[in-house]
């Protein structure tokens, strides 16, 4: 199966079985989990009987939706994985991501979601041409640290990309 998105720095490619241990050192690095879930580490049975699965299960959906493994094009190495939901980062993968949106998938909006107190996350974002939305509440299984202030959502619409290409 051909690379979903290729840059000259990275490619999105889909997941494999074999990714497992990939997921399990991000999933087991207290910076990635600090705002998805208070920086508690994965058990090697939860990556292969929860979050692997979740991330096989719409594939191959091209033109819908789809979680996409990044890995850096000349060593390798596992960068972690975006999820694409039309209508509903390192920055340059997200660019290239929302380009591919909108050039080739021809989706009419892209949000993002990320918690307020998030700040990183935010700034990809903004960086990436999204603007802010608002603030929302989201309803989650367990409260993290930062929770508190809510989510925030970003979105750029078609138009406004064509606006600024």
């Amino acid at each position: 199966m051909p690379n979903f998105l290729e840059t000259d720095r990275l490619f999105l490619r889909a997941f494999t079985a074999t990714d497992v241990d990939h997921l399990l050192a991000l999933d087991n690095d207290p910076e990635v989990m600090r705002f998805i879930n208070g920086g508690r580490p994965a058990s090697r049975e939860v990556i292969e009987t929860r979050t692997l699965p979740r991330l096989l299960h719409d594939y191959p959906c091209w033109r819908t939706r789809g979680y996409w493994a990044a890995q850096e094009k000349h060593t390798g190495t596992f960068l972690g994985w975006f999820e694409f939901r039309p209508l509903e980062e390192h920055s340059p993968a997200v660019v290239d991501l929302v380009h591919k949106g909108f050039a080739e998938l021809e989706v009419e909006r892209v949000t993002a979601n990320t918690m307020a107190v998030n700040t990183r996350s935010r700034r990809v974002m903004e960086k990436s041409g999204l603007s802010f939305v608002r603030n929302f509440t989201g309803d989650w299984p367990e409260a993290i640290e930062g929770s508190e202030h809510g989510e925030v959502e970003y979105e750029l619409t078609r138009t406004e990309w064509e606006q600024h290409r």
